[in-house]
């Protein structure tokens, strides 16, 4: 078998035995007739990546899974890694070694002394053939090539003991392990290959195959860490497509899905307050005046939005998921709002706000149920699910909520699309009155897909809050525009909204001393963004976001009355 030991005096050779060759491992006839040329060498790394040829990959959802058509096969051989002016070495060693092979056995025949004092035979001498290191990759590659795995995992124990960084090794090991169908061995060296590659190439290919070798070992979500590893070091624009489609068909395949959202926003108005100190109602001012709560504050909002979301049965019509959202928003204000708060704090006599007093922490599972309507080419579908909730203010509860809702889709046109939604939400366990009872929505969404690749959708959102204290019962409507553009302007892609909102609370309490405002509370808001996904900066598939907002709220009640320009940047997935 093969030896592992490496020439101590240099270490740039494998020590090799004839009985390794003579036992059929390597074919003599493709090296002594001549087929193993450098042409039909280099073609070793695409029989054995499923991701670099486009293999089939059966899975519940997806039949077919194509991660890679680019890899160039000279690339696996450039540099410094193996060149050409070693081929010819490592055919005449191969030449020799195969030819001693068939010349002889690997046994020295017994040795006969006379008939009458026989002598017993003699222990055959073991004799070991050197491989320099490029001859060596070139004997694991054609192992490979010929259908010898466990050959080419021996040859590649060698050149590792030789050097333990060696990148190409690595990922001959790795391809050697998918043929032996050990698929975990073989990610765990196509790991070690990406983290001693020297180059995008290295690199690329290596992520490829631990993705592909993941998935077979029914891994999807480490498979999809991995391929988004390999756009890191895609080599083309065209690459990122395959590889973002590659990741489309991985969602299918994964029963697990994780959204993250995460946003860093300065502000003018962190708190939501209002634009004076002195109170308004109807454009008369009372005696009241605002606390260091209440009026706007500067600072920067922080945001972390997650789901996870669980597949529990799918089918070609129904899909059933159990999903659980956190979302986390926290305040730090500015040292001038600080400052500013103080000195409200002990005009009114109050205590100063605390950062914490702002944040917000909302939780949420949900149990959804969808499932197709009417005929397949029609694309309709409908969902209804139920949700269990709670909503925290402050660093205090505000109240659990019990949530059930159903939505409608139909596909109108090829490049129109309708969805109308609904929900009934229960509080439970409210903090105040106000805060209590029931809430109820209806939305409408239309979609329209334009003739240049742009994407314009309209939403329209109905709410009416029933509370235990007139403060907390209002109805609300609002207004969203928003436009996409299919192609990029500059490194950046752009969308546009615009939001008109509407709030009417029939009855309110409010001024100094308190009373019931003749007309109740009536809001107008107007806000619009320009939000710029930078696509040409993404790392492993993900880009900086930038969103630019700027509105106003207009009330009866100059407490509601407030500005707000903001800033802010995040991460977004490109697919």
């Amino acid at each position: 078998m093969l030896g592992r030991r490496i020439a101590a005096a240099a270490l740039t050779s494998v020590a090799i035995t004839p009985r390794a060759l003579s036992s059929g491992a390597v074919s003599s006839g493709a090296v002594s007739s001549g087929a193993w040329t450098p042409e039909a060498i280099v073609h070793w790394a695409i029989p054995h990546s499923a991701f670099a040829r486009g293999a089939v990959m059966s899975r519940q959802v997806m039949s077919r899974l194509v991660m890679s058509r680019q890899i160039i096969s000279g690339v696996m051989l450039a540099g410094s890694v193996i060149r050409r002016s070693a081929i010819s070495g490592a055919l005449a060693s191969a030449f020799l070694l195969s030819a001693s092979c068939l010349s002889g056995t690997a046994q020295a025949e017994p040795v006969q002394a006379d008939s009458a004092q026989p002598e017993p035979a003699a222990a055959a001498p073991r004799t070991e053939q050197h491989l320099s290191l490029d001859q060596a990759r070139l004997l694991a590659a054609h192992a490979l090539d010929t259908g010898r795995p466990a050959l080419a995992v021996d040859v590649t124990q060698g050149l590792l003991a030789a050097n333990s960084k060696d990148s190409m090794a690595w990922y001959l090991q790795a391809a050697a392990q998918a043929q032996l169908r050990s698929p975990d061995a073989a990610r765990r060296a196509a790991a070690r290959s990406y983290r001693t590659a020297a180059d995008q190439a290295g690199k690329f290919r290596a992520a490829q195959l631990a993705a592909q070798q993941a998935l077979a070992a029914e891994r999807p979500t480490l498979a999809q860490i991995w391929l988004r590893r390999t756009a890191i070091h895609a080599p083309s624009a065209q690459s990122e497509i395959r590889i973002a489609e590659d990741y489309d068909r991985l969602r299918q395949i994964n029963p697990w899905r994780f959204r993250l959202r995460s946003e860093l926003r300065p502000s003018n108005n962190v708190n939501n307050g209002a634009d004076s100190t002195l109170e308004v109602i109807d454009g008369v001012p009372t005696l009241g005046r605002f606390g260091p709560r209440s009026v706007a504050l500067a600072g920067i909002v922080g945001v972390i939005d997650t789901t996870l979301t669980r597949r529990l049965q799918q089918s070609a019509r129904r899909l059933t998921t159990l999903s659980g959202r956190a979302y986390v928003q926290r305040v730090a204000l500015s040292s001038s709002a600080q400052a500013e708060a103080a000195a409200l704090a002990e005009q009114s006599n109050t205590s100063v706000p605390r950062n914490s007093e702002f944040g917000s922490t909302y939780g949420d599972l949900t149990l959804n149920h969808a499932f197709a309507v009417g005929p397949a080419e029609r694309r309709g579908s409908a969902a209804v699910g139920l949700t269990l909730g709670t909503a925290w203010y402050g660093g205090e509860k505000s109240y659990d909520l019990v949530r059930v809702s159903a939505r409608r889709s139909w596909q109108l046109s090829s490049q129109l699309g309708l969805t109308i939604s609904g929900s009934a939400e229960e509080r439970l366990d409210p903090r105040s009155s106000s805060q209590d009872g029931q809430v109820f929505g209806l939305g409408l969404h239309l979609r329209r897909d334009l003739n240049n690749g742009n994407q314009m959708d309209i939403s329209l959102a109905l709410r009416d809050a029933q509370a235990g204290h007139v403060n907390g019962t209002s109805t609300t409507t609002t207004l969203q525009l928003t436009y996409q553009f299919s192609e990029r302007i500059g490194p950046a892609r752009i969308s546009t909204g615009l939001i008109l909102g509407q709030a009417d609370y029939p009855q309110y309490i409010a001024g100094f001393p308190a009373r019931f405002l003749a007309d109740g509370r009536k809001d107008q808001s107007i806000y619009a963004d320009i939000n710029l996904l930078f696509e040409a900066y993404d790392y492993a598939g993900f880009a900086p976001n930038l969103r630019l907002r700027a509105g106003k709220r207009d009330s009866n009640h100059n407490r509601f009355e407030s500005r707000d320009i903001s800033l802010s940047l995040g991460i977004e997935s490109t697919f």
